[in-house]
C-alpha cells in the first residue's frame, strides 16, 4: 500500500494516529531516527504507552511500516510531527526531538505537502520555532506547502472515547493552511474544530493540560487537609459529583504522572524570530503552585505510610513495603512519569524493605536497583508490614487483600470504607 502519511515520532502519540489512520485505509508510513526502535516495531513490539500489540499487528499486516531512512518523507502528501516534548528540571519543554523530525522532513519537503505539528509545545512554537526549520530549503509556509498544529488528544486507555470520536481542533498558519488539515483528519475523524490560528491550537493544548494539573493539585490539597480534621474525603468527593451541575470530580493520589507534563508558559524559550508579537506579562501562578502541590504528593505519601506504622508500633527502617501499581494509570503498562519511582526511592533512603507487584510490570528498578516482584500477592500481602496501594488494576481484589494484608494504606480510595487506611 503506497504510504500516503507518514508519522514522525512513533511512541504515545503517533502510534495511535498512524494505527487510526490505517484503520481508515490511509497508507501510512512511521519514521524515528533510532534503527533500533523501528526494528522492534516492525518485529509486533509496542513502545509502552502506544498500542495494544493485536492493533500494531494489523496495521503491520496492513501494509504498515516503521523506517528510519528521512528519503520516505518526501513521498508522502501529508506529514504529522509526534515527537516527544519531555519537560526538563527547569519545567520547559525539550524540543530537540520536534527540531530533528524537522530538519530531517525539510530535506525531503515537497510542495503541496501538508504538515501538522501534534507534540506537546508552547502557544508559538509552530510558527516560531518548527516554521523556520521547515523552510530552510526555500519552501515557504502558506505558500509552498501548509503548516497547522493539531493538540493531542488521547486519554491512553479510555474505552469510550478514541481518536475517531474524539473532536480534532486544528488551526493553520492561513486560513487554507487550517483547511488542508482539517481536510486530511476529517478522513478518520467524525469531527474537525477550527481555531483561529496556530496559536490558538496550541493554548487549546496549554488549557486542557493545565485544567487536570490544577484540579488534580486541589484534589491533593483536600485530601492533606481532609486528613488533618479527621473528615472522609472519599465521601466529599461521593457526596459532591452528585451535583449535575457546576462541579466536575477530580480524584488525589500519590501523584499525575503520565505523557501529558503540566505546561508551564513562564519556562517557555523565547524563539528567534519572536514567536510572539507580545511576550506573556502575567504568568500562570495556578500553574506554578499545581506543580509544587503535586511533586509533594510522593513525600506525603512516605510521611503517612511512616505515621501509620508508628500508630502500629513499627518503625518504618526495616519494615517490609509492598507496592501495588507501580504504572501512572490503571490497567495499562506505561510508567511514564508514575509516582511509584519517587515514592520507592524515598522509602529506600528511610531503610525500608521494598518489593512490589504489578501485572503489567514484569521488571521494575528503583535508583538503578531492581526491586523484588512479588510472586504471590496474597502471600506477599501477609508478609509485609504494609502495603501500599499506589495504582488500583482492575485484576486486585481490595477487598480480600484488605483482609490479608498486616496494614493497607490505598492512595485511589479504591478500597471498601473502613477496609484500609485512605489518602
Amino acid at each position: 500500500m503506497p504510504a500516503d502519511l507518514a508519522v514522525l515520532g512513533l511512541g504515545s502519540t503517533g502510534l495511535p494516529l498512524a494505527q487510526a489512520a490505517s484503520a481508515a485505509g490511509v497508507g501510512v508510513i512511521g519514521y524515528d531516527p533510532d534503527p533500533a526502535a523501528v526494528a522492534d516495531i516492525n518485529a509486533g513490539r509496542v513502545p509502552a504507552g502506544s498500542l495494544a500489540a493485536p492493533d500494531l499487528r494489523r496495521m503491520l499486516a496492513g501494509g504498515f511500516r516503521a523506517t528510519a531512512d528521512p528519503a520516505v518523507l518526501g513521498r508522502v502528501r501529508t506529514a504529522v510531527i509526534c515527537a516527544p516534548t519531555p519537560p526538563g528540571e527547569d519545567h520547559a519543554l525539550d524540543l530537540s526531538a520536534v527540531a530533528a523530525a524537522a530538519r530531517a522532513l525539510a530535506a525531503q519537503l515537497r510542495p503541496h505537502t501538508t504538515v501538522v505539528l501534534e507534540s506537546a509545545v508552547y502557544p508559538g512554537t509552530t510558527e516560531g520555532y518548527l516554521r523556520p526549520l521547515l523552510e530552510t530549503h526555500g519552501l515557504r509556509a502558506g505558500r509552498d506547502f501548509h503548516l497547522a498544529y493539531s493538540p493531542g488528544r488521547l486519554d491512553p486507555g479510555n474505552r469510550a472515547f478514541q481518536l475517531a470520536n474524539t473532536p480534532k481542533v486544528v488551526g493553520g498558519c492561513t486560513s487554507a493552511c487550517t483547511e488542508a488539515a482539517a481536510a486530511f483528519y476529517s478522513r478518520f475523524t467524525e469531527r474537525i474544530v477550527r481555531a483561529r490560528g496556530t496559536r490558538e491550537a496550541e493554548a487549546v493544548k496549554l488549557l486542557e493540560t493545565n485544567y487536570r494539573h490544577v484540579n488534580i493539585a486541589f484534589a491533593n490539597e483536600m485530601a492533606v487537609f481532609c486528613h488533618d480534621l479527621g473528615v472522609d474525603l472519599w465521601d466529599v468527593i461521593r457526596c459532591a459529583e452528585t451535583k449535575p451541575f457546576g462541579f466536575q470530580a477530580f480524584r488525589p493520589g500519590p501523584g499525575v504522572g503520565g505523557p501529558a507534563a503540566p505546561l508551564d508558559p513562564n519556562a517557555a524559550p523565547h524563539f528567534t524570530p519572536p514567536a510572539h508579537p507580545r511576550l506573556p506579562g502575567h504568568p500562570l501562578r495556578m500553574v506554578e503552585l499545581a506543580q509544587e502541590v503535586n511533586a509533594r504528593m510522593p513525600r506525603y505519601v512516605v510521611q503517612r505510610a511512616a505515621a501509620l506504622l508508628n500508630e502500629h508500633g513499627k518503625s518504618l527502617r526495616g519494615a517490609r513495603v509492598l507496592l501495588l501499581g507501580v504504572t501512572y494509570k490503571a490497567d495499562l503498562a506505561d510508567q511514564q512519569g508514575a509516582p511509584a519511582r519517587e515514592i520507592g526511592a524515598r522509602l529506600l533512603e528511610l531503610g525500608a524493605q521494598l518489593c512490589y507487584h504489578d501485572p503489567y510490570v514484569p521488571q521494575w528498578r528503583v535508583t538503578d536497583r531492581p526491586v523484588p516482584r512479588a510472586d504471590s500477592l496474597w502471600e506477599a500481602a501477609a508478609e509485609a508490614d504494609l502495603t501500599l496501594l499506589l495504582q488500583h488494576h482492575r485484576t486486585y481484589d481490595l477487598q480480600g487483600l484488605a483482609v490479608k494484608a498486616q496494614l493497607l494504606l490505598d492512595t485511589r480510595g479504591a478500597t471498601p470504607a473502613g477496609a484500609a487506611a485512605r489518602l
